[in-house]
């Protein structure tokens, strides 16, 4: 993340020592009710402000300030192909389709700031400033043929300035705007026109610019939101409710918005609508509201500040775009320099919900206010949230380039949560170990899973919550630690779809007391295999050790062990091997461990001269038959413990047909070597 977390409210969970103790709800895949992941997908950008966003049948439809769009990842001013203030998009894949269509004005800056799709899907309604489409004259309001994306040159609205906010219906089409007349008839900031372009009587005139415009519905009310401070002549500042038909007032809502907030963008469930709202200057509202549709009343508001661009609901699920840099005052994060940019919230309650993908504001010259447009679109059974404005990186991914656009999933998330930090072991009461490490982040998980490895393997979990303003302390108690003895601890962080992070750094302690008992690890010192095929063959400097009966391979391995520690005897053996990486590795017979009596060397031992073996074998590993897997046999003890101060010679054998393939001491890397665990305790 960009920004360095502040630890609010911190805790400490505690645990027992047993893998799977804890009884708190498991981590879920996408903190519920989200249903987006915060991984950023591969989308073309624009070299602009993408200031709109409609979807249809998979398409999706984005219009702005731009000329241009590029590839996912290009630089600006590489590979770009020519777009004016428009282009379509795969919803899925984030590429460009052959739609394309230029919005073009005489003099003056043309900007596409409004789409809708009709409800029929066949038409796209465009909203801005410009004079003509693909060549084609019109008047700051165009209508689009889906799919065919070819303008409909009977549509013709003279709309005398900038639409800025369409809905649509099945016979009527509202804008909101900064216009005065539509068709030479006064409408102030607010019109309907049919699908066919005549003027409506729908008139709810405002003193200054409407921005929003949505349909109840039920289809009998029309919500608009703007600048304006009356509505029809009666003061309702930002915000109104009018009559679909005429326009006249159903709701006002004087004093409901601070004087300097606006509405910038509305959206609507079955139940309700919610504005998007922004401030100028000080003691402003810049959140959101949540108003129902039955008595027109507000539900919830949240008080963030940071002014909201767009909002959309989606599966119960508010998302917003913003500048949000201070929550304080609904109990989320406080005041931070950096700005967050997206925000989710159930549509019951103003409560922040575990899903922060980020962007930056946008580059000098703009506004810098960073996401300005949200849309939901389905295809091939996922459902994507796109979202447009004028930032240029991801902020959430590294601050990885990405101007204008860029889209989320709702499946699959692969972002695994990050390394825990902190991590510290210290002796506690009764020869446990108390260990604590600062909780991870995940931007779509809130709640995850903490694994504890004691000299690498698992001995517990902890499940805990954590967002980026809050990342309390965690802990776990290690209550089966031996005395006198020195073990090394690390954490990883995991999400429920599997998604697990790096371990942590390792923090060592040395418990108090007399050792009781004591785990030493033995790599072998020699190792070699012989092939009946190839009877004089030496394979001594090969990475791989062979397995087979017939036609027959055998494995040799030396391990070199140490003494008994003081006071102590071997109560265990294990020998430990890896399957190689190639494709025939893997084998599902038995493999045999039997000990070595001959004489061997692993530079000369061949088929003709291999060693003899004892007669009864030490132990077995059965059906090996995964790649690149670690697999173990139980040796038994009493001939371990016999060699223990000398050398331990062993011999892999099997009597099947399918070969196995393991790694030798010669192979590449660190890990996957043969090797001999064994463990000492008090008689």
């Amino acid at each position: 993340m960009r920004r360095a977390a502040t630890v609010g409210a911190a805790f400490s969970l505690a645990a027992a020592s047993l893998i799977g103790f804890s009884t708190a709800r498991p981590a879920a895949a996408l903190t519920p009710p989200v249903a987006i992941t915060a991984d950023d997908l591969p989308t073309w950008q624009t070299n602009g402000v993408v200031w709109a966003l409609a979807q249809s049948g998979g398409v999706v439809y984005a219009g702005g300030t731009f000329s241009s769009v590029r590839p996912p990842g290009a630089a600006a001013g590489t590979s770009e192909q020519k777009a004016l203030n428009f282009q379509a998009f795969n919803a899925a894949t984030g590429a460009p389709t052959s739609c394309k269509l230029s919005f073009t004005v005489g003099t003056g800056t043309a900007t596409v700031r409004a789409l809708a799709v009709s409800p029929d899907k066949s038409t796209l309604y465009a909203g801005g400033t410009f004079g003509a489409v693909n060549g084609t004259a019109v008047s700051n309001l165009a209508a689009i043929s889906l799919p065919g994306c070819t303008v409909k040159p009977t549509f013709k609205v003279s709309v005398s300035s900038q639409v800025r906010g369409l809905a649509v219906t099945a016979d009527t089409v509202y804008l909101a705007g900064n216009f005065s007349t539509v068709a030479g008839k006064t409408r102030q900031h607010f019109a309907a026109v049919t699908t066919t372009g005549a003027l409506k009587p729908f008139t709810a005139n405002t003193d200054k610019a409407g921005k929003a415009v949505l349909v109840s519905p039920d289809g009998g009310k029309v919500v608009i939101g703007g600048d304006f401070d009356t509505v029809n002549g009666v003061s309702s500042h930002a915000l109104a409710v009018v009559n679909a038909t005429s326009g006249a007032n159903v709701k006002t809502y004087p004093g409901f918005i601070p004087a300097a907030s606006t509405v910038q963008h509305l959206a609507a469930d079955s139940t309700s609508f919610y504005t998007g709202n922004e401030g100028n200057g000080h003691m402003v509202f810049d959140g959101r509201i949540a108003v129902d549709f039955k008595d027109l009343n507000q539900r919830w508001r949240d008080t963030c500040l940071g002014a909201t661009q767009s909002v959309e609901v989606y599966q119960g699920v508010l998302y917003s775009a913003s500048h949000a840099h201070d929550c304080s005052t609904m109990g989320e994060f406080p005041q931070m320099n950096d700005r967050q940019h997206l925000l989710a919230e159930p549509v019951s309650s103003p409560k922040l919900l575990g899903w922060f993908p980020d962007t930056d504001d946008g580059p000098t010259g703009t506004e810098q206010i960073g996401p300005r447009a949200l849309s939901f679109a389905a295809s091939g059974g996922v459902e994507y949230l796109w979202v447009g404005g004028e930032f240029t990186r991801i902020a959430s991914d590294g601050n990885k380039p990405q101007q204008s656009l860029v889209r989320f999933a709702s499946t699959p998330d692969t972002r695994a949560p990050s390394v825990p930090q902190q991590v510290t072991a210290a002796n506690a009461t009764g020869g446990a170990v108390k260990l604590s490490w600062q909780a991870s982040l995940d931007l779509d998980d809130s709640t995850l899973v903490y694994r504890i490895y004691r000299d690498g393997t698992q001995i517990g979990a902890v499940y805990a919550a954590s967002l980026f303003w809050q990342r309390p302390t965690l802990s776990f108690t290690d209550t089966k630690a031996s005395p006198g003895t020195t073990y090394s601890y690390q954490v990883t962080a995991g999400d429920a779809p599997g998604n697990t992070s790096a371990k942590s750094a390792a923090a060592s302690v040395t418990t108090p007391g007399t050792p009781t008992s004591a785990t030493v690890t033995v790599n072998d010192s020699a190792d070699s295999y012989v092939n009946a095929s190839a009877a004089s063959a030496n394979y001594g400097s090969d990475q791989q050790l062979a397995v087979r009966g017939s036609s027959a391979y055998n494995g040799y391995l030396r391990f070199a062990l140490p003494a008994a520690p003081s006071g102590m005897v071997l109560k265990g053996a294990r020998l430990t091997v890896r399957t190689s990486s190639d494709s025939i590795a893997g084998s599902t017979d038995t493999i045999g461990v039997q000990q070595v009596t001959g004489t061997w060397t692993e530079t000369g031992v061949t088929w003709a001269n291999k060693p003899a073996l004892a007669s009864a074998a030490l132990g077995s590993i059965t059906s090996p038959s995964a790649v690149q897997t670690d697999y173990s046999a139980t040796l038994t003890t009493s001939a371990v413990s016999a060699r223990l101060g000398s050398t331990l010679d062993l011999a892999l054998t099997s009597t099947g047909t399918d070969s196995a393939w393991f790694w030798s001491r010669n192979a590449p890397g660190t890990s996957g070597h043969p090797q001999l665990t064994l463990t000492f305790g008090r008689p």
